[in-house]
């Protein structure tokens, strides 16, 4: 309030000591400022041209929206007063106004326009700037400028450039360097998307481009605009080409800042001259070898911009050397950077291979999982270049133990081509010759698996290489089974783990190891990039079966429902193919075709294997050939309701199915260890109670028990599906399974309400004792 008695004191000194106060202590939100508003009318209007000027310097510091309708005309008045300093005043104050209200825009047209010819310096500049403004927030201030303000605009920077020698406004020699940057700007808006009015200022723009002195920074100021300007305004080949060239003079300038600036600007212009910034390559990777970490990894992103197929060889060699000697701190950006690119722009598969080997020598520990995986898929899918890699990884694992990333390579690739390493096969003429033994290649795997610095991915893979390795050095095994036994005391339950279950497969199964241990078949590349870059299908189909809609949006095959409910594969996994014993062949590297006839077994009417088959003797469950469905609760079958007989379940109808196993199942042992049932008996054998394996808002399934006398091994299950809403059910799914473990049945419901897809699951372990 002491401030606000002072405004409205008619002296000056009290006024200025007001205004100063009142922009020191409010700000446009403070309520306060309405009964100011009315001070500061009189006061634009007084007299005085000095109180005109404090009232000015006040509004456009603390102007609000509702200040700003209400005084605009009086400012706008103002930018016509004699005074230059008041008029100056006028131009920025009118600056703040059309900030805060764009629609008083088209009052300030004419006014600041008349600017433009102003010889004062500090006037023209302000008036420059409000024109500037105006553009950006009017359209009709824009196409006005354009018709009227270009040429004259032109004539005043040129006078500006050619001036001779002026004190009042010489910076390092240059005559106003504020103004000229000011200037510049201006054509930047008017000529951005207009080829005529770019025609108008390219002469003067090429002028400015040229003559402009280097040596001082003022003079680099200048230039930076115009190349600014030069980039954004419509198509000129020759300007652009000239404005590149000065950024790549910026390149070799000692000041940092300069350098940063002009490779900010060399981004920009890369999207309009690919060409001609190509031309400023080698001062580019100079760049990022410079010890400004910022100017590093700018100049780093640049020339991951500028890399294609012709030019990929010698910038990904001078990178990759830069890396050898690079900072760790810069590692990391480098080495991504120099993947991507070799991963983009590989020209064949050679190459590729060479260069990440490089890369992973020299930074293996800086290079992330998936570029090691996408190396692994790239030279499983390069079969005949499968021996000329394992050496290569054998030599460079010689010099770069200590790199994880290629110990992990390199691990794998012995383990899959051992063989080929130590036959020599596949040996192409770059190579130089190398004789390894099968002791050498097991001496890789055994460094790897010891070394301190080794982590749990490394040893893990280790011990899959030995195993595959006992299978293809026969001369070998017993070594390297004592290098596998080493780890059943240890302390991380994986290790421990894979080392008991791998001696056993060389003690105990010889029959089935080499089928067991053979090769990876080839990855599918162009399926492992999709999933990278996230373009894998949302729905992948095996069946010609409908699918089933989760509620993640995924959907996903009601086929193979065995792998599927048993949790054997995953939504992250590749896509399985057409059948449950496909997925199986995958998982465990064994052929299952049916031409195929597993080891030890003679004859050639050995019928087929599935999936189910061999999972069945995975958890040491016997099925006989003939029989079309195992017992529910004893193996790990599926099963699944027909379409057929559930189609219209609805309420408070009930429908129940059976399953059981045949006669003459072979004999299983007694998953309670022999316990006697207590159950009652009756005439048609053991009576058990009837449980709720499952019940929701809408569905209830009861499960009841019985045993045929004389048949203990045979359970027969009657399941009943009750509807508790007064929706019908459609297209009913039912599929269970029991794993081996434990007397738990995992069930999922799959049925269509209302032509929307539901799915449930659920859990059953309550089942009556003494079955």
């Amino acid at each position: 309030m002491e401030c606000l008695k002072l405004i409205a004191s008619a002296e000056f000194p009290e006024k200025r000591i007001g205004y100063l106060g009142l922009m020191l202590l409010l700000d446009e939100r403070q309520e306060v400022l309405m009964l100011v508003t009315n001070s500061l009318k009189q006061d634009l209007n007084h007299a005085n041209q000095y109180i005109v000027g404090l009232a000015l310097c006040a509004l456009g510091n603390i102007c609000s929206a509702e200040m700003a309708r209400d005084l605009a005309p009086e400012v706008e008045r103002l930018l016509q007063f004699r005074d230059p300093n008041t008029r100056k005043k006028a131009a920025l104050c009118a600056i703040r106004i059309i900030k805060k209200v764009p629609d008083l825009a088209e009052n300030f047209i004419n006014p600041a326009a008349a600017l433009l010819k102003e010889k004062h310096h500090g006037v023209l500049i302000t008036g420059v700037q409000l024109c500037t403004d105006l553009c950006k927030v009017s359209a009709e201030a824009l196409e006005y400028c354009r018709k009227k303000c270009t040429g004259g605009l032109v004539r005043t920077l040129k006078d500006v450039a050619n001036s001779p020698y002026a004190p009042e406004y010489d910076i390092a020699g240059i005559t106003d360097p504020f103004l000229h940057i000011r200037l510049l700007r201006l054509l930047h808006v008017l000529g951005q998307g207009d080829a005529d009015v770019s025609d108008l200022m390219n002469d003067i723009l090429a002028q400015v481009a040229t003559k402009t002195e280097t040596n001082k920074n003022a003079g680099n100021a200048i230039l930076y605009e115009c190349v600014e300007t030069i980039m954004s305004i419509e198509d000129n080949g020759g300007l652009r080409v000239l404005a590149i060239n000065i950024l790549g003079r910026f390149l070799s300038n000692r000041d940092n800042n300069i350098r940063y600036v002009a490779l900010n600007m060399l981004m920009k212009a890369i999207t309009v001259d690919t060409q001609a910034v190509q031309r400023h390559r080698a001062t580019i990777v100079e760049c990022v070898k410079d010890s400004d970490a910022s100017i590093r990894k700018r100049a780093l992103e640049l020339v991951y911009l500028l890399v294609n197929e012709s030019n990929v060889k010698p910038l990904t060699k001078e990178l990759i050397e830069y890396l050898e000697r690079s900072d760790q701190e810069f590692k990391g950006d480098l080495t991504a950077k120099i993947c991507s690119i070799i991963a983009k722009f590989s020209p064949e598969k050679i190459w590729y291979i060479d260069q990440m080997l490089k890369v992973l020598s020299e930074a293996g520990n800086f290079v992330k999982d998936e570029v090691w995986h996408a190396l692994i898929v790239v030279i499983s899918n390069a079969s005949d270049l499968h021996g000329y890699t394992v050496r290569a990884l054998y030599r460079a694992f010689q010099t770069s133990a200590e790199q994880e990333t290629l110990v992990r390579v390199a691990v794998w690739c012995i383990g899959e081509y051992g063989d080929l390493l130590v036959k020599n096969v596949g040996v192409l003429d770059i190579e130089d010759p190398i004789t390894v033994t099968e002791s050498d290649a097991v001496d890789v795997v055994e460094v790897a698996i010891k070394h301190h610095t080794s982590d749990l991915t490394t040893k893990a893979m280790s011990l899959i290489a030995l195993l595959k390795l006992s299978s293809r050095f026969p001369s070998s095994s017993e070594r390297i089974q004592d290098i596998i036994i080493q780890n059943r005391g240890s302390l991380v339950l994986e290790l421990q783990q894979r080392s008991i279950e791998f001696n056993s497969v060389i003690e105990k199964h010889h029959n089935i190891r080499s089928a067991l241990v053979e090769r990876m078949p080839v990855l599918d590349e162009a399926t492992f990039i999709g999933r990278r870059a996230g373009s894998t299908p949302a729905t992948v189909s095996t069946s010609n079966g409908p699918s089933l809609n989760l509620p993640n949006g995924v959907t996903k095959p009601p086929a193979a429902p065995l792998v599927d409910l048993l949790d054997l594969s995953s939504d992250d996994a590749p896509a399985p193919s057409s059948s449950g014993a496909d997925f199986l062949q995958d998982l465990l590297g064994v052929d299952l075709s049916p031409a195929s006839k597993q080891p030890g077994i003679s004859g050639t009417n050995q019928a087929p294997r599935t999936g189910t088959d061999v999972l069945l003797d995975l958890l040491s469950i016997e099925t006989p050939p003939a029989s079309p469905i195992t017992d529910i609760l004893s193996s790990s079958q599926v099963y699944k309701s027909p379409h057929a007989s559930l189609e219209g379940l609805s309420s408070p109808s009930a429908l129940s199915t059976r399953a059981a196993t045949p006669a003459g199942a072979a004999p299983m042992m007694d998953l309670l260890d022999g316990f006697v049932p207590n159950s009652p008996i009756s005439d048609n054998g053991p009576v058990y109670p009837s449980i709720v394996a499952f019940e929701s808002s809408s569905l209830r399934i009861m499960f009841n028990f019985s045993k045929a006398r004389g048949n203990p091994q045979t359970t027969s299950i009657q399941a009943t599906f009750t509807n508790l809403s007064p929706n019908v059910y459609t297209d009913f799914i039912f599929q269970a399974a029991v794993p081996k473990k434990s007397l738990v049945m995992r069930m999922r419901i799959a049925y269509k309400s209302n032509d929307e897809d539901i799915l449930e699951e659920g859990q059953v372990s309550n089942f009556p004792r003494g079955l």
